[in-house]
């Protein structure tokens, strides 16, 4: 079960922050300082916490500027904070289909909203009543005449009345009658709830930056709170348990001195269990180990330290072989060692899947070791579990995943608002991502004044191949004041206009006609991020409206360059009969066929082509037809015209 959409309504500093679109991996939520980043998670969190003592209270939470409203909403009325959109996956509908019939769930989403005054959580899920009726219906194998009495019913209600009227019920209809009323209210939805939606649903784990474990305990306190008070144990201080559990250790088997040398061992095996997970992501100082010692209490330390035996945790340095306690050690790798810990807890003791919510993780770390986090995110968490983490630091944006950023920005009178639309973003939070990119960017990319964004450096090699193949026949060529910058995916093309165009540079974007993020590029140019029409469809020059740059070329030639650049992997050529004609992208019928035959691994790379068109330039150029050129002299003109 997947969370894919959210919207929080009058929470603290959100009034309503919008629908918001939850990536199925990693969501990234930018702001600066006191827009309301960490009240958006922690709205969330109380949809299903997995510590149960978050809950809302509208006296703490509910928007002080909206107080008058809230008194004038009626007691018994529940007013929503956090409505959440989960989506069933293939194996959920199938367990729902097994009991309900096939096509017993109009679609595989539903809704679920909480907020103040509520007494539960309550759940929209789109079912077909009449159709699960029906299945019901037909494993009874009733009687003709009992069939036909129970055929009228179209609901689980009528079909209980119907079934009450059998004269001589078969057992089968016995069981199903016995079945039903044990629903709770006898009613569908309430069924489907409870057995699959709530027990399927994931618990959000919120975790901030203060939640680093401990240097020393005492052991007698914390087993006594952790017997008599769970809930008061702070994470850092589960987060010790779980490292003590990792060892098969019980904080009970320190108050025994005859098992101290198989204590030794055992503490320094959980100590290397997770410092060895820890250093296969913490690339900063790998001469570092964790150690667990047993002490003595120190004269005259404070409760509950006082008690022995007390356990203390301890960073090693191998490099400078001296050792300091975990609490003194620097703050990154405290965090990121006890956040570990906790979470490997976590998925010991939890059998749900889980939503992790992270609140300015790293925020002491050096921007390299923030790196090392995203990775940590990427590799260990997201694979498993789905992540939402706030920040305001460049480097834990990642530019290779631009999509995932969304704006959180406190607006005057209508609070904090939620936006996957980066060109909403005020200059203060659009800062982070602007230099992430330019982090980027001066690592891979080059920039000009005028700079014309493209999906890919294939589309970079053919528009100078045209451009020289123009020029030669006396043709309009590419103006060499355009800075071609490749950006790797159309999915980075909306973000890279709106942050260049932010930057002052002049900007336009040339696009596949098919391009998926053409809507959102279209809205930069109305929002003053392109140039005047600085959206640019090859589809205009094709005379298709659905288009790849290659269609510029005829179908025969980019053939002859597939079949050129793929020699060593074709047992015969492609030809021009394989082809649909009714297709007018030649890429996309190509990489069907790839497909087919399991041509290269059955992936088609669009640039090796490309790449042997730049290389034989010269044998090439004199094949290219005059329509080519006149189609690329048309794009060029156009592009042109853009300059200044």
């Amino acid at each position: 079960m997947e969370l894919t959409n959210a919207r929080i309504t009058k929470y603290r500093s959100i009034e309503d922050s919008e629908p918001i679109r939850i990536e199925p991996d990693v969501t990234c939520l930018v702001g600066k300082n006191e827009s309301g980043k960490t009240t958006a998670l922690q709205a969330l969190y109380r949809l299903k916490p997995v510590e149960a003592t978050a809950v809302f209270d509208e006296d703490i939470d509910f928007p002080a500027r909206l107080t008058k409203q809230r008194r004038q909403t009626p007691a018994d009325q529940c007013i929503p904070v956090i409505e959440a959109t989960f989506t069933l996956d293939s194996s959920e509908i199938k367990e729902i289909e097994e009991e309900l019939g096939v096509g017993a769930l109009k679609n595989p989403s539903f809704t679920v909203t909480k907020g103040y005054r509520a007494k539960g959580t309550t759940y929209s899920i789109p079912y077909e009543e009449a159709k699960i009726v029906a299945h019901l219906r037909s494993t009874l194998d009733l009687p003709t005449a009992d069939a036909e009495a129970l055929a009228p019913a179209t609901s689980i209600k009528a079909l209980l009345a119907k079934l009450g009227e059998l004269s001589e019920p078969t057992q089968p209809a016995r069981e199903l009658t016995a079945e039903l009323r044990g629903w709770r209210d006898q009613s569908l939805g309430c069924h489907l709830v409870d057995t699959y939606m709530s027990p399927n649903m994931p618990k959000f784990v919120y975790f901030d930056d203060y939640d680093a474990m401990p240097g020393k305990v005492s052991i007698p306190d914390l087993i006594r709170r952790r017997d008599t008070a769970p809930e008061q144990l702070n994470r850092g201080e589960r987060a010790l348990l779980s490292l003590l559990a990792m060892a098969g250790v019980k904080p009970e088997d320190f108050q025994h001195p005859d098992r101290h040398e198989r204590l030794i061992r055992d503490t320094e095996n959980a100590g290397n269990v997770i410092s060895d997970e820890v250093f296969e992501f913490w690339s900063q100082n790998t001469e570092l180990e964790v150690r667990l010692e047993v002490l003595q209490p120190e004269a005259g330390a404070v409760p509950p330290l006082n008690e022995s035996p007390i356990l203390q945790v301890r960073v090693h340095n191998k490099r400078h072989r001296a050792s300091v306690p975990f609490d003194e050690r620097s703050r990154g790798f405290v965090w990121f060692f006890s956040f570990l810990a906790y979470f490997n807890e976590l998925e010991e003791a939890e059998t749900s899947n889980l939503i992790l919510l992270l609140d300015e993780p790293g925020l002491s770390l050096h921007g390299r070791a923030q790196d090392d986090l995203l990775r940590l995110i990427d590799e260990r968490l997201a694979p498993k579990h789905q992540v939402l983490y706030t920040t305001h630091s460049p480097f834990m944006v990642s530019p290779k995943h631009f999509h995932r950023v969304r704006t959180v920005i406190d607006q005057d009178r209508v609070g904090t608002k939620v936006s996957e639309e980066i060109f909403k973003a005020d200059e203060d939070t659009a800062f982070p991502l602007l230099t992430a990119m330019g982090i980027e960017m001066s690592q891979t990319l080059f920039v000009g004044e005028d700079t014309l964004l493209l999906e890919g450096p294939s589309d970079l090699i053919y528009l100078d191949v045209l451009t020289d193949a123009a020029e030669a026949q006396g043709q309009t060529g590419l103006d060499p004041r355009w800075v071609k910058t490749p950006i790797g995916g159309a999915g980075k093309l909306s973000t890279f206009a709106t942050l260049l165009g932010a930057n002052r540079l002049h900007v336009a974007v040339l696009v596949d006609s098919s391009t998926k993020d053409v809507g959102a590029v279209k809205r930069l140019r109305e929002n003053g991020q392109l140039a005047s029409n600085g959206l640019v469809e090859v589809g205009e020059f094709t005379g298709t409206g659905d288009a790849d740059i290659e269609d510029l070329f005829e179908r025969d030639f980019y053939l002859d360059l597939v079949n050129r650049a793929y020699a060593d992997e074709l047992t015969t050529p492609i030809t021009a009969a394989d082809l649909t004609a009714q297709d007018p992208r030649i890429v996309r019928q190509i990489e069907a066929i790839f497909k087919q035959r399991g041509i290269a691994g059955g992936k088609f790379n669009h640039y090796k082509p490309a790449a042997l068109l730049l290389r034989e330039q010269a044998t090439f150029a004199a094949m290219i037809a005059p329509a080519t050129v006149a189609r690329a002299a048309g794009l060029f003109t156009r592009l042109n015209a853009l300059l200044g």
